[in-house]
């Protein structure tokens, strides 16, 4: 699952402070998924912006057939941008792989490195309890597409005295897909959207999940649904 700036989403302390170092589980119950993901992000301002990574790795799945870890993806991201700047500069690499079962053993397969450059324009509310950020990006898609475009929303919405947070995001990009193998182009563009509901037992603990909507996503064709339910520490 992809966990795009959602470490934007934990500006909670009063004095400021984001606390945004976090580790998920979820279990995916998406039909011939049922496996667990687990997920690192780390989000860290500073004078000159922001720099933000978060790595994926999924644990086996039925699709997959395999023991261990089926995937394992990562995005890195820098925005630079002063008080003085009311749009930031954004830059962004993607990469990972997978792995999957067949009667002749276990084949592994590449996603393609991206690397994107763009624009973005964040809001918060002054007590950070609300916020979003809306990024338009050049994407560069390795060995697929020297000139694509990626489009990306976030928001966070604390509730019940940040008792609970509202938060998520969606991708929209263009991409070839080619589902039959066949050599043509099947599919050219491709949405996905993780919005997510936790409530928060605490500073550190949270209990909920995500509901995955993806249309031409993963090697699936089409629209689909994949819930989750997961638990989170912020450190």
């Amino acid at each position: 699952m992809k966990q795009i700036f959602l470490s934007l989403l934990f500006m909670v302390s009063t004095a400021g402070l984001i606390k945004a170092q976090n580790l998920q589980l979820h279990y995916d119950l998406g039909k011939d998924r049922q496996m667990f993901t687990t997920t690192v992000e780390m989000f860290k301002p500073d004078n000159y912006g922001n720099t933000f990574f978060f790595i994926d790795m999924d644990y086996g799945g039925k699709a997959s057939g395999v023991d261990g870890v089926s995937l394992a993806y990562w995005e890195i991201a820098r925005v630079f941008k002063t008080d003085k700047m009311p749009i930031g500069i954004h830059a962004e690499f993607d990469a990972g792989f997978g792995r999957f079962n067949t009667p002749a053993g276990d084949l592994a397969y590449r996603i393609n490195d991206a690397w994107l450059g763009g624009v973005d324009y964040s809001w918060n509310a002054s007590d950070f309890s609300k916020g979003f950020s809306l990024k338009g990006m050049y994407k560069y898609i390795a060995d697929k597409h020297n000139a694509s475009f990626q489009i990306t929303g976030v928001w966070y919405l604390h509730l019940f005295e940040k008792k609970m947070s509202f938060t998520g995001f969606a991708d929209f990009w263009k991409e070839d897909s080619d589902f039959n193998f066949d050599g043509n182009t099947d599919a050219s563009f491709i949405f996905l959207a993780e919005p997510q509901l936790w409530y928060n037992f605490n500073d550190h603990f949270s209990a909920g999940g995500e509901i995955e909507l993806s249309n031409n996503f993963g090697g699936n064709e089409g629209f689909m649904v994949n819930p989750t339910l997961g638990a989170k520490w912020v450190f």
